[in-house]
Formats: C-alpha cells, structure tokens, sequence
C-alpha cells in the first residue's frame, strides 16, 4: 500500500518543503559532516566522501526523489535541513508487520537550527501532505533510543511506542502513528 507523495513543495507557517537546490550544496555537505548531527545516526561522514557523492548525483537529482525535501527557512530559503517521508525498504530492520508495508519519517536538521521547532513543523508539514495524498496507512519513526530529543519529536507528533531493536551497534526506537491521524493535526 506505501506510495511516495508527489507534491513538489509543502509550505507551513516559517518553514517550506522544497526539492534541493545547487544553492543548498554547502549546508549539506555541512550536515552530513557535523559529528554532533550525525551522533545518532550512525556517525558524521568524511567531506571528501560527501562532496564526491554530491558531485555524483548532483544536487537537482536530489530533487528528483519522491518523499524527500529540503527544509528551508520560508523567509530567506536557507537550508535547515532534510526530512523525507517514504516508503521504508523491506531489507531495512524494524517493521510494524512481515510486509514491511509502512511509510517512514525521518530528517536531519543543520545545527544551527537545533531547538527552534523546525522539526516538529516540518514533520507536522510533511504528515499533512500524506494524510491528504496518500491512503491511509501506517508511519514508523525510528530513532536511537538515546536519542531523547528525537523520541521527545515522535511523542510530540503523536507517535506511539511500539518496541526497541538493536540495528547500527545500538538500541533503536519503533515509533508508529496512523497517517490519517494527521488530516486535522
């Protein structure tokens, strides 16, 4: 039943949704060598790594992927981060059921745009955009155990515990929300 949302640009009060630009190449990069940013996801990654799998795909093919977005600042269009809503890979540990038939949420945020809110109306955003696209079904929200203030996030967002696993060398979280749940969130 997963599908991928199709919508280009998902706005909300002070951030918006849209699909990557070459302008947002170095935040990225940033991102995804910040070791406090990757602390719970795996560690942060080596820049020249980073840079050779931008220049790879290129920044517009980012875009071309469905269900995932670049948060931005709604006033300025700075990168804050990334939040993708997708079906989760049947190969990937942690599924609600055998089918492995469920969305996922997940995102990153830039740290200088910790503590602002930005995940939570971002994640508000995206689920919204679901609830109106796509048919009713289930959405996971997976994140390490000791990563409190993303548990703190799925509570937030109405996430429910469903157990932990251990996958990537450490206790992980299954959250687990109804994506009708968020039509009138």
């Amino acid at each position: 039943m997963s599908q991928s949302l199709t919508v280009a640009r998902i706005e909300a009060e002070r951030v918006v949704l849209r699909k990557a630009q070459e302008s947002d190449r170095e935040r990225l990069v940033e991102l995804r060598t910040d070791p406090d940013v990757g602390a719970y996801i795996g560690g942060h990654q080596d820049r020249a790594a980073v840079e050779q799998r931008i220049a790879e795909v290129g920044m517009v093919k980012l875009g071309d992927v469905p269900g995932l977005f670049i948060i931005a600042d709604k006033a300025t269009d700075i990168f804050l981060g990334t939040m993708q809503l997708m079906p989760r890979a049947a190969d990937q540990p942690a599924h609600l059921a055998e089918s492995g038939d469920e969305l996922e949420i997940g995102y990153t945020l830039h740290r200088s745009a910790w503590g602002a809110g930005y995940a939570f109306e971002a994640a508000t955003a995206i689920l919204r955009a679901g609830a109106a696209e796509l048919a009713d079904q289930p959405v996971i929200l997976i994140t390490q155990s000791a990563n409190t203030r993303s548990r703190r996030l799925a509570d937030r967002l109405g996430f429910r515990f469903v157990r932990t696993f251990h996958a990537y060398d450490a206790e992980q979280t299954l959250s687990a929300a109804d994506l009708h749940t968020f039509l009138t969130a």
